[in-house]
Parts: C-alpha cells; structure tokens; sequence
C-alpha cells in the first residue's frame, strides 16, 4: 500500500498506478453535486472561489451528521458520473485527486489524463467503516448545502484504489481508457 498525502504533488500524482491501493492522508474537500454546480458558476462568472482547489483532492460524499464522540457520521462515496458535467472544469482550474465509486465518461478520462490527475475510489457499502479515518471535519464553504455543502475533512489513511491513473489508464474498467 502506498502511502500519500493531499494535497498531491505532480511527482505522488505520476507515481500512481491503475491498480494501486493507497492510504490517503491530509486535507481533502468534500463536494457533490449542488456544489460542483455551484464553484463551476463562479470560476464561469470570474469569481473567487471559497476554497483553494490548486492540488487539490475532491471526495464526493455528504458527511452524515456525527453520533456523540465521532467527528463525523458516515462517508460514503457517492457515485462519481453524477459529477461528470462539471469535471472537467475544476481539473482544469487545479484539482488533481477525485474520490467516488463507478465509472467516468470518456470525456472525463481524457480530462484526467490531460490536467495530470487521477481518480480514487472508495468501498461503496462501507461509509460507517471509512469515517474513522477522519481526524477532523469543519464546513468550508456552502452551508446553507447542509450535508451537501462543501467540507474540510483531515483524514488518516483512508483505504483507496486508484481506478484511473496520470496516464488515463483504468484498473477497474480496462476498455474505458
């Protein structure tokens, strides 16, 4: 298992292979769909954006709320071609890491594939499981979103398999690259 910390440097990025399992530590931010809609509104409009994406990793989930002592509730993927038509917009305004569950477009691969990035992806089934590997969780920004908005979640060794690597290159879905 490899190990790596977000945010992910070009060298960590291009290390990775279709098939590797990681641990991921660091800072990543949560954002589903109303989200990516709504940071892909404002880079479209020229605005700032309430969170630095430069190398940046995204988690598609919506933390559940935290029972008594956690520090969050679970945090399931959620499937990731739901977020396909915003994509390619924040790779190019500097995402490098994506987690989810299933496949991408072919248009995303290639997205993937030209920023320098690369698609992780989760145990669906196991979000109770997955919350232990987060350290700390605050809201970053959106939160009139509720468990869509977007949060900074500190994680320590989350177990993830890199599905799509630098060189578009797809481990769980060999004919899509």
């Amino acid at each position: 298992m490899k190990i790596i910390t977000s945010p992910l440097d070009k060298r960590t990025i291009e290390s990775l292979k279709a098939g590797d399992m990681v641990a991921l530590s660091g800072i990543v931010y949560t954002a589903r769909d109303q989200a990516h809609k709504r940071l892909v509104g404002l880079i479209n409009e020229g605005r700032p954006l309430p969170v630095a994406l430069e190398g940046q990793t995204i988690y598609y989930t919506g933390p559940a709320p935290a029972r008594p002592g956690a520090v969050v509730g679970s945090i399931g993927p959620t499937t990731s071609a739901r977020m396909d038509p915003y994509t390619p917009v924040l790779l190019d305004y500097g995402v490098k890491a994506m987690i989810g569950k299933g496949a991408r477009s072919p248009g995303v691969i290639d997205s993937i594939k030209q920023a320098g990035a690369v698609y992780l992806v989760a145990t669906g089934g196991a979000a109770a499981y997955l919350a232990q590997f987060v350290v700390s969780a605050h809201v970053a920004a959106f939160a009139d979103l509720g468990p869509e908005a977007i949060f900074a979640l500190e994680l320590a060794g989350l177990p993830l398999v890199v599905a799509i690597d630098s060189q578009g290159r797809s481990a769980l879905w060999p004919d899509a690259s």
